[in-house]
Order: C-alpha cells, then structure tokens, then sequence
C-alpha cells in the first residue's frame, strides 16, 4: 500500500508560485461564475464550490507562515 510523502522540499520561490497560480485560477473561476450566472445558472454552485476550496487552501497556506518581527526594538510595519 503506498504512502502519503510528508515532509516537502519547497523554496519560498515554490510556495510564491503556487500562491500566484491559486489566486488566478480563483480570478479565472470568479469570471467564469460572472458568466454562468446568465448562461448556466445550475452551475453557479459548483463554481463557488471550488472557489471556496481554493481560497481554504491559499488560506492555509497563509496560516503555515511565519512573519519576521524583531525581538528588540519598536516594530515599524509596511
């Protein structure tokens, strides 16, 4: 039986692309919803289905970050 692999070798640059490309298919599937209103109203759910899925995932993704934030000192955002 074979085995999920659960350690991953990804650069920042990995995980930047990975978010880049879920955030346009998020864009791509938000047109397409636009445009199955009209058309295709029965597939509407479906679209905001995997719309959700997607933004749960670049949420996750979001939440396994660890932000930089100085030990001593004021912190001074943006």
């Amino acid at each position: 039986m074979p085995h999920f692999n659960r350690t991953f070798e990804l650069t920042i640059a990995d995980i930047d692309l990975i978010e880049s490309s879920l955030r346009e298919t998020v864009r791509a599937l938000g047109d397409a919803r636009i445009d199955a209103v009209t058309a295709d109203p029965a597939g509407v759910a479906d679209l905001d289905k995997r719309i959700r899925r997607v933004n749960n995932l670049l949420g996750r993704l979001h939440n396994q970050k660890v932000f930089y934030r100085p030990v001593a000192g004021t912190y001074v955002g943006g």
